[in-house]
């Protein structure tokens, strides 16, 4: 268990939020700025998380996150409770260390564009025409030709998104494993995905590109067009959220299983 004597603030543009950090949050501590903080606390929703996660990502610079649920949805997020309390709840807080997915995908043009997803990425047909994807594992040619509206890679921590919504299996948070989900299969018919080791390098290749165009997805961010999707975990660019006992994101994960 750390100690955090240097922590950031940061707030979603959402009414409710602004107006908590306002008049809940503000004089809670001595807040510092993002780039000088020790942990950051993410004042919003799920969405606002993932934001402020990627801005890490992007910056090179991460250090833990500590969510307070002011959205929709709160899945990454802990319980908005007394602000008085909240520098003592990240300091009892447990750590859950989730590690990204790297994305390098190369458009039809030629160019090559490298993103990371913390809950998934996703391959989608853009036009009435499905798509049809060449599906490698390892170098390993698995399915020859996938035909669909899509198809999904998930992590652990978001195998409880859109990755469920699919279909898809819900992962344990330490189960080192990734969940590879089409999006409405057409053929083949029975292929209802599989989950891979994390040490897994996949490869989606698209086929009759310029009749079947595909875009893909990762977490937030879209590129239009695409020839070929890798897709590897980023063990370089491991983040950390702070979660407070008996709220942690695994117990979570296990409790999704036993919504009727």
């Amino acid at each position: 268990m750390s100690e955090f004597s240097r922590l950031a603030l940061v707030v979603s543009d959402a009414p409710l939020a602004r107006e908590a950090a306002e008049t809940e949050f503000r004089n809670v501590t001595d807040w510092v700025p993002l780039d000088e903080a020790e942990a950051v606390v993410v004042l919003g929703g799920d969405g606002f998380m993932l934001q402020t996660l990627h801005g890490m990502l992007d910056s090179g610079r991460i250090i833990p996150a500590y969510g307070l649920n002011l959205g929709t949805v709160g899945f990454l997020m802990n319980r908005n409770r007394n602000p008085e309390t909240l520098v003592k709840r990240i300091n009892k807080a447990k750590p859950h260390h989730i590690a990204p997915l790297r994305m390098c995908a190369v458009t039809q043009d030629g160019k090559k564009h490298t993103f990371c997803a913390i809950n998934e990425v996703s391959l989608l047909r853009e036009t009435r025409q499905t798509a049809k994807l060449e599906v490698m594992v390892d170098d390993k040619v698995r399915i020859p030709e996938l035909v669909c509206d899509g198809v999904l890679l998930a992590t652990p921590a978001g195998s409880t998104a859109y990755n469920l919504s699919a279909d898809g299996p819900i992962l344990p948070l330490d189960s080192n494993l990734l969940a590879l989900t089409p999006i409405s299969p057409f053929r083949p018919r029975r292929w209802h995905g599989a989950i891979l080791p994390d040490r897994s390098r996949i490869s989606l290749r698209v086929l009759e590109e310029e009749k079947r165009p595909v875009s893909v997805v990762a977490d937030q961010r879209e590129l239009r067009d695409v020839a070929r999707v890798d897709l590897e975990i980023a063990r370089d660019s491991e983040l950390t959220l702070l979660f407070d006992p008996g709220h942690a994101l695994d117990e979570r994960i296990v409790a999704e299983q036993f919504v009727v």
